[in-house]
């Protein structure tokens, strides 16, 4: 199928992009146009005006700001796949960007359209939820405000950003010395949605005892779930522990699969296996001397 008509509109700016979102309120942005473009061939999606930013080559930047790592909203999924920057600052959000579809989806599609589409099955939404990433969005009307990750992701497809608002930039927390992190996907096949998948980001103090530790899923409801271990803290890491924390978070989660308690037992096992991977990655470190990264 081909899409319905549409009005195309390509804003040489940022101020012009926000100008068209306000004159015509029923638009739809497209960034990297991988899951848009799909909508609309199949008629899911009836935009009637688009609005193409792929040319905004201002949002297009990475650079470090104190502790935190600024990455523009257009920034690629392979961008953040291979950037050394992204690897050494916020390496979580590099695995997770290589479970993205494949490499030519990963070539287009963006971060800020991955956040703006907020599929609950995507692996862009729950990394910055997991790392507490803070969302700029920007809109002629509301001018300038954040969001932080946990509070964007509504329900399925559906983010708190307002019809005329437009991320613009992403503000990522850098990973810190005694900071672990794993990321786990399973599905079919590489490329596939993700059947289950789980974040983490944990840190262990000198004396071997869990100081924060934070952790998220995604395709277990209509959004990523977010824990935070705070009843951890004091614990000594443990496969026990992840056993238990992983049973006790997969429960919240509510799947819109066939087989509900099948997605429930995968969330598990993935929760499990991304703890236990940061853990070992804060282990590995110091055994070598090294931070954490």
């Amino acid at each position: 199928m081909k899409p319905a008509p549409f009005h195309y509109l390509r804003p040489d700016s940022v101020g012009e992009a926000l100008e068209q979102l306000a004159r015509h309120p029923d638009a739809k942005l497209m960034a990297g146009g991988q899951s848009l473009m799909a909508l609309m061939n199949l008629r899911l999606a009836r935009p009637s005006v688009i609005i193409d930013i792929g040319g905004l080559i201002e949002l297009k930047r990475v650079f470090d700001d104190t502790d935190d790592l600024i990455l523009g909203a257009l920034v690629t999924h392979r961008s953040v796949e291979v950037d050394p920057l992204i690897a050494a600052r916020a390496p979580l959000l590099a695995a997770a960007a290589g479970h993205i579809g494949h490499i030519g989806i990963r070539n287009r599609g963006t971060l800020g359209g991955s956040v703006a589409h907020a599929d609950p099955a995507a692996e862009m939404p729950l990394a910055t939820v997991v790392l507490g990433a803070t969302f700029h969005a920007e809109s002629v009307g509301g001018g300038r405000r954040t969001v932080a990750a946990e509070d964007m992701f509504v329900s399925f497809y559906t983010s708190a950003l307002a019809p005329d608002e437009m991320i613009t930039w992403v503000s990522i927390p850098a990973i810190q010395h005694g900071q672990g992190w794993g990321f786990v996907e399973y599905a079919r096949q590489h490329g596939d949605y993700g059947l289950a998948g789980a974040g983490c980001l944990l840190s262990v103090g000198r004396d071997g005892r869990i100081e924060s530790l934070r952790a998220g899923v995604l395709s277990a409801a209509d959004r990523p779930l977010l824990f935070k271990g705070d009843d951890a803290i004091g614990e000594r890491p443990s496969t026990r522990l992840w056993r238990a924390l992983a049973k006790r978070w997969a429960a919240a989660a509510e799947p819109s699969s066939d087989d509900p308690d099948y997605s429930r037992q995968l969330c598990i096992a993935a929760l499990e296996e991304s703890l236990a991977e940061a853990h070992r990655r804060i282990e590995t470190e110091r055994e070598a001397g090294h931070g954490v990264n």
